[in-house]
């Protein structure tokens, strides 16, 4: 009976122990401070003046001469696309279309029977093909004629607005001679001028906005149309943008703006972290590396060539921009470690005291 009650006791206490020991192993999760690598001492942006630019802009013309009988619109007349915005007299053109449809009738009347005709065999080859070749060419004759008396109305080739008419009502223009000068309403473009240094980095360019002197503290996106490969007399590249938006604040064409270039960061350009991110280990300086995907830190060496006044390392080797790196509590870590990162300070908790 002894002997059972110590077996008992002997239980407990191992069940006890066991216990005890795996609450002592539970993993304990350290919440860290990390901060961001950042590019050090390389340019990142550069600005430049430009001016705005209609998306298109051209002067219209009739594709035939005569005079003008009626011209629709004005200077700053809103215009959609294919509205009529001049007339030419059309007399001459429709009485000339109405003797080729007489003629277009006739000649496809006659080769129509010659081909019919040569297909039971009375007729030759010869008069086959002309008939053949005459129906071809009365109807490119025809077609002319209909597009000529069609080109007698002037539309818009887009949505837009009239800059300026060059003619009034009754005057008699040539062929090709600009009758109206329209820009387009679509969202307008910016041209700059670049020079050498800022073209051969061309292939860095990430993002671009523009300023008015207007709203000076405020920046609008562009998209890149393209960069001129050949440079002007000046020795400066033109660069074409466009806006991607159209706001209240969003400037006319012939304004001038300022815009900026921004650079991706390059990866053999310094990049400088906190000092506190830096400890050493077997004569090496070394850092733990925040892994977001895995939430694990790992340790890498780095090349410190300098260290800052204000309390920051320039990295040149080791680091990429935009990674995260720990910045206290550096010699408590593990390789590989399981971490939580600690929460930005509110607003309200000015120099991180609460």
């Amino acid at each position: 009976m002894k002997r059972i009650s110590l077996m008992l006791l002997s239980a407990l206490i191992f069940i006890i122990s066991a216990c005890s020991q795996k609450k002592t192993d539970e993993i304990v999760i350290k919440t860290v401070k990390t901060d961001t690598v950042q590019v050090y001492g390389n340019k990142s942006a550069s600005a430049f003046p430009g001016r705005v630019r209609a998306a298109s802009e051209v002067n219209l013309a009739f594709r035939i001469a005569g005079p003008i009988t009626k011209i629709y619109v004005d200077a700053g007349s809103v215009v959609k696309k294919g509205q009529v915005l001049a007339e030419m007299d059309s007399r001459d053109y429709a009485v000339q279309l109405a003797a080729t449809e007489a003629e277009y009738h006739r000649t496809k009347a006659e080769a129509n029977r010659i081909i019919a005709l040569y297909e039971k065999g009375s007729v030759t080859a010869n008069d086959h093909d002309k008939a053949v070749f005459g129906i071809k060419q009365i109807t490119a004759k025809h077609e002319a004629h209909k597009n000529a008396l069609t080109d007698t109305k002037l539309r818009a080739p887009f949505d837009g607005y009239v800059q300026k008419r060059f003619f009034q009502n009754g005057e008699t223009v040539s062929a090709g001679m600009p009758v109206i000068s329209m820009i387009s309403a679509s969202l307008p473009e910016i041209e700059i001028h670049i020079p050498t240094a800022d073209f051969i980095r061309r292939g860095q360019f990430d993002s671009f906005s523009y300023s008015t002197d207007i709203h000076p503290n405020k920046t609008f996106p562009l998209e890149l149309i393209g960069v001129a490969q050949k440079a002007n007399l000046n020795q400066l590249y033109t660069v074409r943008l466009r806006m991607r938006e159209r706001t209240p604040q969003t400037p006319s064409p012939g304004m001038s703006v300022m815009v900026t270039i921004q650079y991706k960061p390059e990866e053999t350009a310094l990049k400088h972290i906190p000092i506190s991110a830096v400890f050493e280990n077997n004569g090496t300086a070394n850092v733990w590396v925040y892994n977001n995907s895995t939430q694990n830190v790992e340790k890498r060496a780095v090349n410190v060539t300098e260290i800052l006044r204000d309390g920051k390392a320039v990295v040149s080797e080791g680091l990429s921009v935009g990674e995260i790196v720990v910045t206290a509590g550096v010699h408590v870590l593990r390789q590989g470690e399981k971490v939580r990162l600690l929460p930005p300070a509110p607003p309200s908790n000015v120099g991180g005291m609460m």
